[in-house]
């Protein structure tokens, strides 16, 4: 069974891998050219209004053209749909809504080429192995596709299970997915080259990142391992739960797993007709999912509905939480090929953050978000310690909910006085950081879904206070190094400010305003810029308005509005001094 005779070369996959790539990147090309017409050059020549007039329509349009083309190519392609209908924090409701559908909208592979997929893995017919495979499948994912099925009864008493779920390589997904990388990377070196783009994420890292977990992912005996190394870290863990694996029948490409289908987490209606109520599954989700990242440091970064369930527990089975609180269910992980791992000092900086939050202390989240890797030492802090604490004083503590009720001014006052000083600063994603902020997205998601009341803060701020509890060595050790620092300053103050005092005396310490100077420079070279969209505008629309009457005239003047139209786009060149 699939053997070709010698010398026998298989030219037609190649013409429809090569299709694909050219397919992604045409799409990338055509919408990356829109949003720069629309977002980057009309607003540069006075034109925003007509920019913002259709951008919700044009978003719409965006997401719902991705989305057929990623259900129409499947590979890759979903897995970014996925990624980027999680990114509820960024991207606009236009956007996610339209993309959220790709986590249960993958096109199932016929039975008879799965079957010869595994077949051709195993080294036996597949009725040998599993005397009974249900050919529906269970779940079809972009990459693979499971079924249930019955193992022998060797096989089970070996495993500890007589009810199984066969995880199946797609057919020639290998080639699928080199190609869909190769045209990502091509696509992370255009966005690398849009100056707005590079100043705010390193494009072509993100990609290699995504890569690493993407080829993770297709190795389906690494996959087994991460349910293993899982399941031991929450051994004494009630609350959660994990299938076993059947290491006899698994291999690169299949993957078999004890069958543990229950309640979909995001299945409300069934939760509450099980009596189990939904806003408890939430705050212990959110929970579980802390300890994954600030306790264990290995987590499961694809925490979407379709890899989750509720199992209620059986009648003599009794779960009690850390607090006392008794549950009569469990959660149930599965689909272990995206996790991530936090190195020990990413979780240290990660726990400083997630305390300074809880908190409202904008200094230590800053000091925090440098620890963690995101913000470069070399960045000026100040100003973002004024704007993170002027946020939490306006924002603090507020929900999904109750956010979208504040006076939309608020928001545009706040982004008008600290935009440009987030924009300006040296950001920068550590490894795994990508990983991180899907899982929260994903786990936010499902939280809000739950309960629409969820307010994230009411998880945040008791973990917080077992953070604290959990580490009163390193949190008396930090509070000792700035009581030293403190005392450091107070003691070389006197010294430093006598040097002042001299320095002025002698003449040798001047005030220079370079941020002024800058903004005021800025404000020159904009007027000048307006002043040549403007003419550029009354030039076109004279031109255009003659030329049916007085065509040479009328084009003579269309042409020469070129000129301040270049003048008004085209970066000018600064005198350095």
């Amino acid at each position: 069974m699939g053997l070709r005779p010698p010398g026998c070369r298989v030219r037609s996959p190649a013409k429809p891998l090569r299709t694909r790539y050219r397919r992604i990147l045409r799409f990338a090309a055509l919408h990356l050219i829109q949003v720069w017409w629309f977002e980057l050059l009309l607003p540069r020549i006075g034109l925003s209004w007509v920019a913002a007039q259709g951008r919700s329509q044009r978003m719409r349009r965006f997401a719902q053209r991705f989305h057929a083309l990623a259900v129409d190519l499947g590979g890759l392609m979903i897995k970014v749909g996925q990624y980027l209908s999680s990114r509820l924090d960024v991207l606009p409701p236009e956007i996610t809504k339209e993309l959220e559908g790709l986590q249960d909208e993958v096109s199932p592979v016929a039975f008879p080429a799965i079957k010869e997929v595994a077949e051709n893995e195993l080294g036996v017919r597949l009725e040998h192995v599993y005397p009974h495979v249900d050919p529906t499948p269970v779940a079809a994912a972009s990459l693979g596709q499971a079924h249930r099925a019955t193992p022998t009864a060797e096989d089970a008493a070996l495993a500890g299970f007589n009810v199984a779920v066969v995880k199946i390589q797609r057919p020639g997904i290998e080639e699928v997915v080199d190609v869909d990388l190769a045209a990502l990377r091509r696509v992370s070196r255009w966005l690398s080259r849009i100056r707005l783009v590079r100043a705010r994420v390193d494009a072509p890292a993100l990609v290699e990142e995504f890569a690493a977990t993407s080829l993770e992912e297709i190795d389906y005996l690494q996959e087994a391992s991460n349910a293993e190394r899982f399941a031991a870290n929450f051994t004494d863990d009630p609350r959660v739960f994990i299938p076993e694996v059947m290491w006899e029948r698994t291999t690169r490409r299949v993957l078999t797993l004890q069958d543990v289908t229950a309640i979909k987490v995001n299945d409300v209606e069934k939760l509450k007709a099980e009596g189990i109520n939904p806003s408890e599954v939430a705050t212990e989700f959110a929970n579980v999912m802390f300890d994954q990242l600030f306790v264990h440091g290995f987590f499961h970064a694809d925490p979407h509905p379709g890899n989750l369930f509720v199992t209620p527990s059986s009648p003599h089975e009794e779960i009690t939480t850390e607090t006392g609180q008794s549950l009569p269910w469990h959660l149930t992980f599965i689909d272990f090929g995206m996790m991530g791992e936090i190195s020990d000092t990413l979780r240290n900086g990660l726990r400083r953050v997630f305390i300074a939050a809880a908190s409202r202390d904008g200094k230590s989240l800053v000091e925090g978000i440098q620890e963690v890797g995101v913000l470069l030492p070399s960045a000026d802090t100040a100003e973002l310690e004024r704007a993170m604490t002027q946020l939490f004083a306006r924002f603090g503590g507020m929900g999904f909910a109750e956010l979208k009720e504040v006076d939309p001014r608020e928001f545009r006052d706040f982004a008008d006085e600290f935009g440009e000083l987030v924009r300006s600063l040296p950001f920068q994603l550590p490894e795994n950081f990508l990983l991180i902020l899907r899982t929260v997205s994903l786990t936010s998601g499902v939280c809000s879904t739950l309960d629409p009341r969820f307010n994230i803060w009411d998880a945040i701020e008791p973990y917080a206070q077992k953070l604290i509890r959990d580490q009163t060595g390193p949190a008396v050790q930090d509070a000792a190094q700035r009581a030293a620092a403190l005392v450091t300053t107070a003691l070389r103050l006197p010294g430093r400010l006598t040097e002042v005092a001299d320095g002025i005396e002698a003449g040798r310490i001047s005030v220079r305003t370079p941020d002024l100077d800058r903004r005021i420079g800025g404000l020159e070279r904009i007027g000048r810029r307006l002043i040549s969209a403007v003419l550029f505008t009354g030039l076109l629309i004279t031109g255009t308005l003659l030329v049916p009457d007085h065509n040479v005239v009328g084009y003579t003047l269309i042409a020469v509005s070129l000129v301040p139209l270049l003048h008004s786009i085209l970066p000018s060149r600064r005198v350095r001094t």
